[in-house]
């Protein structure tokens, strides 16, 4: 080989890498919700986790950053170590839709359809049309559609430089001697794992098997160990991510390895054993693009078959080489940023039980007026300093995927959860200065009017719906329950303001006291608070849901009382909460 086809093989196959990157992260982003509607099921029978792992590679065109998104989930308490044997086998199957994908490099013809099958017709064509769709268009998911196209477009245009690359060495006499000693199939796993370990990713080196096919010197015999290797060295990615992670996580990593040493094993026997007994007339037949990627589909079907009843023997096996877990699950990893959208919906995740805690928090310090109870006053504050810890985590957790490529509907979840976490976090502050309050009434003996009881009682009740109503519309994306919010919150208002003036005329007959009315105050700035935060969160979601941020102006137009669906509830909250005459 001369140095020019030297630089063109290493030029081909870095575009091949760069090509297979820009198209897995546009599919990555393209899946973006589906994809997490594919992880909240993950919890199905292993038969069901195969499938899904299948379909997530073959949605992202990696498997192994769904082996990294996997130790991710596991690092952070997400995912059980046995849900991820069956993701990992679908995986491996998964993977394989490149080599098919990659093996059309090797069609020929006359025919015209024929010839537009092959990607040196079609490729210019889709890196035109990627290319101008990525530059012009407006929405996120068109542009995304337009880098799967350049990518797919650069990953082909590098296959056929490679292809191109190893055309000469067929006149090689050193290349044949070379290829005659990968009739030792040990030496071929060899290979293929350490070419896959190099460039960390079974597919690109399927790819470049698949170039080096083209010659016509590559044997069945020859490719199959080959491949096999392969499969062993796309397990390095998984070993690296799991440095450094809770021995759990670390688990997931040795099933990987597992399952494919197995698999190499046992297919390797099968494979000579059944040569040895039927001499197949095809193994010293040149192999082709498309035979190699049968070959690759057929090795993890059958490896998958073999060990897929024996998935718990699997992780019995991987919990006894890696013992006790010594280390907890991180709360967030970040280890799911090879994949952004599974890492916001996880942030979602962690947020739905913030704002849970948050809300049920409030209610039970509102719970400890005129009944207080120290146990439950700890608890309270034991909860609230969880829930500061997880604006924290989040909080650091987004900023740092905000600096990701993430796509338009990414990158306004983000947003909103970062405003989000933060009124929950002041949620949860006007929790503990509600129990404040609870735990004055209770030293100082404080006893309140029949008639201020009474109203305090009404505004708690208000506000309890309007945590509830806030907490479901925020877990549940409950756009209808989001808009009962702002009437409701100013209903709150309402009350506060007739609370305050009614105090005001007992102070003046000596009904009540000052002492009362501070206590009193404290009291309703925090219920008012609560409930401007509560609005605060829905007008989020909705400003989410309308792709707007105009959160000022969409409360403005609500309050202006021209809404009829505002009026209505405005009305019907004001006749539920409204005070006793």
């Amino acid at each position: 080989m001369d140095i020019f086809s030297f630089f063109t093989l290493g030029g081909g196959l870095a575009l091949f890498l760069y090509g297979m990157n820009v198209m897995s992260q546009g599919l990555s982003r393209l899946a973006g919700g589906k994809l997490e509607g594919i992880l909240k099921k993950m919890t199905a029978t292993r038969f069901h986790s195969m499938f899904l792992g299948l379909a997530i590679t073959a949605a992202i065109q990696s498997s192994s950053a769904v082996t990294v998104m996997l130790v991710g989930l596991v690092n952070s308490g997400i995912m059980e170590l046995g849900q991820t044997v069956g993701v990992i086998m679908g995986s491996n199957i998964g993977t394989t839709v490149t080599a098919w994908l990659l093996s059309s490099i090797g069609i020929e013809g006359d025919n015209f359809f024929v010839k537009l099958l092959n990607p040196s017709t079609f490729s210019p064509i889709l890196a035109l049309v990627g290319v101008v769709m990525t530059m012009s268009a407006k929405k996120s998911k068109h542009k995304d559609i337009g880098s799967i196209m350049v990518g797919f477009a650069i990953l082909m245009f590098g296959m056929g430089f490679m292809s191109s690359a190893v055309k000469p060495l067929t006149e090689m006499p050193e290349f044949s001697r070379i290829l005659i000693a990968f009739n030792n199939p040990f030496l071929g796993i060899l290979t293929g794992f350490v070419l896959t370990a190099i460039i960390q990713s079974s597919s690109a080196s399927v790819g470049v098997l698949q170039a080096l096919s083209l010659t016509s010197s590559l044997t069945y015999g020859m490719a199959i160990p080959i491949i096999m290797g392969q499969n062993i060295g796309t397990c390095i990615t998984a070993i690296i991510s799991s440095i450094g992670v809770a021995k759990n996580a670390k688990r997931v990593a040795v099933i990987h390895v597992l399952f494919n040493l197995f698999g190499t094993t046992v297919c390797l026997i099968l494979f000579y054993l059944g040569h040895a007994l039927f001499q197949f007339p095809w193994i010293d037949s040149a192999i082709s693009p498309v035979g190699i990627a049968l070959c690759h589909t057929i090795f993890n079907v059958l490896t998958t078959m073999f060990l897929l009843p024996f998935s718990d023997k699997l992780v019995l096996i991987a919990r006894k080489v890696i013992r006790t877990d010594g280390q907890e699950a991180s709360f967030l990893d970040e280890r799911l940023f090879r994949t952004p959208s599974v890492a916001i919906q996880e942030c979602r995740n962690k947020a739905d039980e913030m704002a849970h805690l948050a809300c049920r928090n409030v209610v039970r310090s509102m719970g400890l007026l005129f009944n207080y109870d120290e146990d439950i006053a700890e608890e309270v504050e034991k909860v609230e300093s969880a829930i500061d810890r997880f604006e924290d985590k989040i909080g650091s957790y987004l900023v740092k995927l905000s600096g990701f490529e993430l796509s338009d509907t990414d990158s306004r979840m983000v947003s909103t959860l970062l405003h989000t976490i933060g009124d929950f976090e002041r949620i949860g502050d006007h929790g503990v200065t509600i129990l404040a309050a609870a735990k004055e009434i209770d030293e100082k003996k404080f006893l309140f009017s029949e008639s201020g009881m009474l109203e305090v009682g009404y505004i708690k009740r208000a506000l309890n719906d309007i945590l509830a109503i806030t907490e479901e519309a925020f877990i549940n994306s409950d756009m209808d329950k989001a808009r009962e919010v702002e009437p409701l919150e100013e209903v709150i208002d309402d009350l506060t303001d007739q609370i305050k003036a009614r105090h005001i005329k007992r102070l003046q007959t000596g009904e009540c006291t000052i002492e009362h009315g501070f206590v009193l105050n404290d009291l309703l700035i925090s219920f008012e608070r609560i409930s401007d935060h509560c609005s605060n969160v829905a007008a989020a979601l909705i400003e989410l849901e309308n792709y707007s941020f105009e959160r000022h102006k969409y409360l403005r137009r609500l309050k202006s009382r021209n809404n009829d669906t505002f009026t209505n509830l405005y009305k019907e909250f004001s006749e539920k909460y409204g005070l006793p005459v």
